[in-house]
């Protein structure tokens, strides 16, 4: 081993950790960065460092890590979950990380963010999220500072170290805070104090707080590194992915869906199961039973389906590339199976649709009622969702959930 590579190993006296774990996992990590990107050999060095160090501080200061006599494992599996963690928002890159960042905390937070005394409109309330995660963004790069012994003017300068920044941001955020009787995610509580604080008179203004203003109130959006941060995660610079646009569109309207009908328990699991929590970690913090765990993801189903194939149907089949242009997502092969299916009257229906026609004329032509429309054209695009879900994953619609 070098002595770059020596100097950057973490202390082992402070960690009271076995060395030879501490070099493996450093080696480990420094040695997967190099190879998966395009950094120099100093800056994966820096980031394996701090990674090291963060395991073997969380190994050390947990209880049900120390009693199980498996310090070293627990490690290994931290360093490897971080290290997946950073290379795939490496492999994103800044802009569509950055998406994917904004994307999901907002998903987490959507429902909380709630002024009093205010009945926001969907934009609206997108309007207080932006504003509420562009603090978190500040927050959260305090806190790794802080947390790494960093300098207060530290700020990412490379794609590693920004992609070190947004996985961290994103377990930041997730971090469970013990309440009495419950455990709450951090960003919720954050959330939940920002949207009380909002004045019920007044609206914020992102695109005040994305310029900075001259006032004493906005100064923290005055300091460098958050320029350079808000810089080095923008998107003027390059378009955003139309892909990772619908996406965001998607969980938003579906959470608005789910709002709107008085669903907050389907959103509350929508809501953990964007973030790939196990099924035992929904049924602890929602606190349910296995039962009552099972019935509410039949009833979240139920109003996934129905937002996907009737509500907002043209939009998650933009996003899912199975628009009627594209003979919703079916090989020539598998339209024609398809369309051997339908009866005369859905078949009419579906050309119609092709060529653009409004519901109304459509209904008129067919001598149907708009009731009996939507549900004869619910029909045509289930019996090709399941052809389509069948041939990816041999599942039914919950594939896409």
């Amino acid at each position: 081993m070098n002595s770059a590579a020596t100097a950057t190993i973490p202390s082992v006296n402070i960690l009271g950790e076995n060395s030879k774990g501490v070099e493996v996992i450093f080696q480990l990590l420094s040695r997967e960065f190099q190879q998966s990107t395009k950094a120099s050999e100093q800056n994966c060095h820096d980031v394996a460092r701090r990674i090291t160090t963060e395991v073997y501080r969380i190994c050390h200061e947990s209880k049900r890590i120390q009693a199980s006599g498996s310090v070293e494992s627990s490690a290994m599996t931290l360093a490897r979950h971080r290290l997946q963690q950073c290379l795939r928002y490496y492999q994103l890159g800044s802009n569509r990380g950055r998406v994917e960042l904004h994307s999901t905390l907002s998903a987490i937070i959507y429902r909380y963010i709630n002024p009093p005394q205010k009945q926001l409109s969907y934009q609206g309330r997108l309007t207080i999220i932006e504003d509420f995660l562009q603090s978190f963004y500040l927050e959260a790069l305090n806190a790794f500072r802080r947390e790494n012994q960093l300098g207060a003017t530290y700020r990412p300068q490379t794609l590693l170290e920004l992609s070190e920044y947004m996985a961290f941001t994103e377990r930041y955020g997730k971090r469970r805070i013990p309440l009495p009787g419950r455990q709450q995610q951090l960003i919720i509580l954050r959330a939940q104090t920002f949207s009380q604080q909002q004045p019920p008179e007044t609206s914020v203004d992102i695109e005040q707080a994305a310029e900075g203003s001259n006032s004493e109130a906005d100064g923290c959006w005055e300091e460098p590194a958050v320029h350079q941060l808000r810089s080095t995660m923008a998107t003027q610079a390059e378009p955003e992915p139309e892909e990772d646009t619908l996406r965001s569109v998607v969980v938003t309207e579906l959470m608005n869906y789910l709002e709107e009908r008085q669903q907050s328990d389907c959103a509350d699991y929508f809501s953990l199961r964007l973030q790939d929590l196990s099924a035992q970690e929904i049924e602890s913090i929602l606190g349910l039973t296995p039962r009552q765990r099972d019935y509410l993801q039949q009833r979240f189903k139920y109003h996934l389906i129905r937002f996907a194939l009737l509500h907002r149907w043209e939009l998650v089949h933009e996003w899912l590339e199975a628009s009627l242009h594209t003979n919703l997502g079916l090989t020539p092969q598998q339209w024609q199976v398809y369309t051997a299916q339908l009866d005369n009257k859905q078949r009419s229906l579906l050309e119609l649709k092709q060529q653009g026609q409004a519901d109304e004329k459509i209904a008129k032509t067919l001598g149907l009622s708009m009731a009996q429309l939507q549900k004869r054209w619910f029909k045509i695009l289930e019996q090709a969702w399941e052809i389509r879900n069948s041939l990816v994953s041999g599942s039914g619609a919950s594939t896409h959930e």
